[in-house]
């Protein structure tokens, strides 16, 4: 009883000085919210961390995060391209609903969308951002964006300085809190990786004899009836998968390297957690972790991310800070988007009201060791496959339930998926076809349908 108390207490103490600063004060109650600190990493699992019980890879800064935090096993992307993701994440909007659904969107002219600096600044957060930017935003367009602050070289600033920006802004002199994005690009080098060329934030040793590499993991095998259109893409994209023909042994170095680089950005997160510590800032500063999407890890002969497969769709989603979260707890029940539910989550910590028209959830409560009353039953995530010259057309939805999981795309044979989750964790037998999941698949589907037209998305559903 004591706990959960002093819980409410802090929560009602947020609200009201959230209210303060949201009315203009910025005087002592505005300046007792807390810092906000968002690191992100570009295409990482959930399952490439250490704290998560791979054995493979070693990740002490995340795991210090998990430790002082809460960290969520079931949280999904938006979208498992970055563009799309990053934006979801920074507006609080679906990919359908921004119209950003591929990486080539980074150009549009017509982007007016606000982003999440906007919000804070507005509530008297002083906003910096640190790394890959990777929006369809300019970052001269700061009254469209709200960050204020970039470090020196702008969105050009590489991992190895992002530390060095934090705590250059982490530092400054204010009166109000700050709100900070440290946008790490790594693991993302793995796609240069992949394909034999210079990796953009540095090199890492060659990889040892396959014998010494991590194993294949045992979903490697492709399912069976799987939709013909993730081939056809894996072909068409020979840039992107130049995986077609590598034998086991070249899967299990791709493994090696892609942890590698994982260790490599969570020794620059350390940094980061550390130059917050020297500025003294650590003590007030929220601190959440997250993945714009995953990456295929050799699951199912996939590199890359788009395919719906948990490996590309499931991101790490931390939300840490002794002072804000119940340290080390596993939340394994609760299904999040990391798109959708980082903006409410962030206005709740900061006692900011929420922004209209945003359908996500704050997980602070969760966080915080309790429970989120009518927490959603299923989450949805996109793709449109963005490979080759020119777009093809070919978008995909996944719907994640307690259970089971649905995924559809647009064309081909076999267009479904449906996935026992429980029973079936590496997604390598399809019941979409099976006699006996009719109902469950004609839920699923009904489900989709009804978040389409609650959310006016386009997306067909197949009927009955």
């Amino acid at each position: 009883m004591a706990t959960t108390r002093r819980i409410l207490d802090r929560r009602q103490f947020l609200i009201l000085s959230g209210l303060a600063a949201a009315s203009g004060s910025l005087g002592a109650s505005a300046a007792s919210r807390p810092n906000i600190l968002i690191i992100m990493t570009d295409q990482q699992c959930a399952a490439a961390m250490s704290c998560a019980g791979n054995a493979d890879v070693k990740t002490p800064a995340m795991d210090r995060l998990a430790a002082n935090g809460a960290r969520f096993e079931r949280a999904y992307c938006s979208d498992p391209l970055c563009v799309p993701s990053r934006t979801t994440m920074l507006t609080g909007k679906m990919p359908h609903e921004t119209g950003i659904t591929t990486n080539r969107d980074v150009k549009t002219a017509s982007f007016s969308t606000p982003l999440l600096g906007r919000f804070f600044s507005d509530a008297g957060y002083d906003c910096g951002y640190a790394g890959k930017w990777h929006l369809p935003v300019n970052q001269s367009q700061t009254a469209l964006h709200g960050f204020g602050w970039f470090p020196a070289g702008r969105e050009k600033c590489p991992d190895a300085r992002i530390a060095e920006a934090v705590a250059e802004f982490a530092g400054k002199a204010r009166k109000g809190p700050f709100l900070m994005v440290a946008s790490f690009l790594n693991p993302h080098d793995i796609c240069q990786w992949a394909r034999g060329e210079r990796l953009p934030e540095g090199p890492i040793p060659d990889p040892p004899p396959p014998a010494q590499c991590p194993e294949l993991p045992d979903n490697f095998a492709i399912p069976e009836n799987e939709p013909e259109v993730i081939r056809n893409v894996q072909r068409a994209g020979k840039k992107a998968h130049p995986t077609l023909d590598w034998t086991p042994d070249k899967w299990r170095q791709y493994r090696w390297a892609y942890y590698r680089l994982i260790e490599k950005v969570d020794a620059q997160i350390g940094d980061v957690l550390d130059a917050l510590q020297r500025a003294g800032a650590a003590d007030n500063t929220l601190v959440v972790f997250t993945a714009d999407h995953g990456d295929g890890a050799a699951a199912h002969h996939w590199n890359q991310k788009q395919a719906l497969y948990e490996e590309p769709t499931c991101v790490p989603f931390i939300v840490s800070g002794k002072r804000f979260t119940q340290p080390g707890l596993v939340d394994r029940d609760h299904l999040v988007s990391s798109g959708i539910d980082l903006i409410p989550t962030l206005c709740d910590y900061a006692g900011i009201p929420l922004p209209d028209g945003l359908r996500g959830r704050s997980v602070r409560p969760i966080a915080e060791g309790g429970t989120a009353n009518a927490w959603r039953d299923s989450v949805v995530v996109e793709t449109e496959f963005d490979y080759g010259e020119e777009p093809r057309g070919i978008h995909g939805r996944l719907l994640r339930t307690a259970r089971y999981k649905y995924v559809v795309y647009s064309e081909g044979a076999n267009r479904e998926q449906l996935f026992d989750l429980e029973l079936d964790r590496g997604e390598l037998k399809s019941l979409a076809l099976a006699p006996d999941k009719k109902a469950i698949l004609q839920d699923c589907r009904n489900r989709l349908r009804a978040w389409c037209r609650e959310t006016g998305d386009a997306f067909k559903v197949p009927e009955d």
